[in-house]
């Protein structure tokens, strides 16, 4: 039998646990990767020469293997969910770095100029001309990035966190189908969720690009 329903049963609350873990750590994950990525990539627009450098370093550290990136954590931070955090955080940089800045290359130059003209500033033009007009690119890097982490999060369970992953390591280690089962479909139905959500958002928040969509 390759689902047993009663230990589903017998182990909701600890699936739960593990799934909003899951969720926890891809969050922060995101966020603290949008948090160093934003600026960076606002820096590499102010300033050309800072591109080439930045997406040299932050495509380095998404090729280094995840569970080696660990295991080098490992003696600054411990078994910790900082060291999590750490590495899933370096891997969302190179994929919001490069659709940021990709993003805000993407507003036409007369609308800026348009901006310039009406007498705004640079904050003002970037919050209520250039972002929304590069909220699209930069809403299909975080899509990315959100679908990428959700799986690298599984391996942190070798780590002693991994929400879902902990179910994979419990099905590998017994010998046993549901907990692995379980691990699997939720984490795609996860995976599916958070890219659906984001995909909504952007349609919610984005209203004037509906019919260039369509």
């Amino acid at each position: 039998m390759l689902i047993r329903w009663d230990w589903i049963g017998r182990h909701a609350d600890d699936i739960l646990a593990q799934l909003i873990q899951h969720v926890e750590l891809t969050g922060l994950a995101l966020l603290f990767g949008f948090a160093i990525a934003f600026p960076l990539a606002l820096a590499a627009i102010r300033w050309p020469r800072l591109y080439g450098p930045s997406l040299a370093v932050t495509g380095i550290l998404f090729t280094v293997p995840s569970l080696a990136l660990f295991i080098l954590l490992i003696p600054f931070t411990g078994l910790s969910m900082a060291t999590s955090l750490i590495g899933l955080t370096i891997y969302t940089l190179l994929i919001l770095f490069r659709n940021i800045v990709e993003g805000l290359r993407g507003v036409p130059f007369d609308v800026r100029e348009a901006a310039r003209a009406l007498g705004y500033s640079r904050t003002r033009q970037l919050l209520t001309v250039e972002l929304p007009i590069a909220l699209p690119v930069i809403m299909a890097g975080l899509r990315i990035a959100a679908i990428t982490t959700i799986g690298l999060v599984t391996v942190t369970a070798l780590i002693g966190q991994g929400g879902l992953g902990r179910l994979f390591i419990s099905g590998f280690t017994l010998h046993f189908t549901t907990p692995l089962l379980v691990g699997f479909v939720l984490s795609i139905a996860l995976a599916v969720a958070v890219d659906l959500s984001l995909a909504g958002l952007l349609w919610l928040i984005t209203p004037w690009n509906r019919g260039r969509r369509a």
